[in-house]
């Protein structure tokens, strides 16, 4: 059986592809042949405005974390013979705090089935048992349904898809680089323990997955993520103001 037939994703799978398909009718006087992927930007825009709550809910995470780092460090030199003790302990000081640890997961939790939806939009030719009109859109000549790796695979590549491809990823790779130099994770208890260093590391390089994901999905899907990453950049370091994390309790 067909995942896509299943009635309730069919039926989300029109009614995005609808919405997408109405928007770019009505910006297609003003934006012209590339008003499909001008509706996956505003799309995306209007994804992020509502999840503008879970954003903000996300900072205070952010915040909270700093604030019990001295604490969880003192239970990591207190307990760190005895791992589920120190686990016990763990969560015993996120509920005195009333504080969760993983709060603050739910903007890339919800984000996921949005980008899923963007994806199938522009990879399958019929959606819901109709032709997939999405797939003949282009934006400089590039069809929205077209991938980087896909073109290459196919000996489809052509000049203008370099161009935009390549615009699209190094645009994503340097919000990536201005993140990470901007909102570098601040040392906490993990950093203390052995390998927290290298988890930092880690936390930076993966700032960069989005650009190699960007290269695998249809380009529509790769602006979303693009517009995804300018607007978390903004969004955060707004948030950061409003919810400082202080220089003591960083370097506690």
């Amino acid at each position: 059986m067909d995942l896509f037939s299943f009635p309730p994703i069919s039926a989300t799978l029109d009614a995005a592809y609808a919405l997408l398909m109405a928007l770019a009718s009505l910006l297609e006087p003003i934006t012209g042949g590339a008003s499909a992927a001008v509706a996956v930007v505003i799309l995306t825009l209007l994804v992020r405005t509502i999840l503008i709550p879970t954003g903000v809910a996300q900072a205070k995470a952010d915040q909270t974390r700093a604030r019990l780092a001295p604490k969880l460090q003192l239970l990591q030199r207190r307990h760190k013979d005895a791992r589920e003790r120190l686990q016990r302990e763990t969560m015993k000081l996120y509920a005195d705090e009333k504080a969760y640890p993983f709060a603050g997961c739910a903007p890339v939790l919800i984000q996921a089935p949005v980008v899923g939806i963007i994806y199938t939009l522009f990879l399958h030719t019929v959606i819901a048992g109709h032709p997939n009109d999405l797939l003949t859109e282009q934006v400089f000549s590039v069809p929205l349904g077209a991938s980087l790796i896909g073109s290459i695979g196919n000996g489809s590549l052509t000049l203008p898809a370099v161009a935009v491809f390549s615009v699209v990823i190094l645009l994503i790779v340097a919000v990536a680089e201005i993140t990470r130099r901007l909102l570098r994770p601040a040392p906490t208890a993990s950093a203390s323990t052995p390998g927290g260093e290298g988890m930092l590391r880690l936390v930076g390089v993966l700032q960069f997955s989005t650009a190699i994901a960007a290269a695998f999905v249809p380009l529509a899907a790769g602006l979303y993520l693009l517009v995804t990453v300018a607007w978390t950049l903004a969004q955060r370091l707004i948030l950061r103001r409003r919810f400082p994390i202080e220089p003591s309790t960083r370097q506690a």
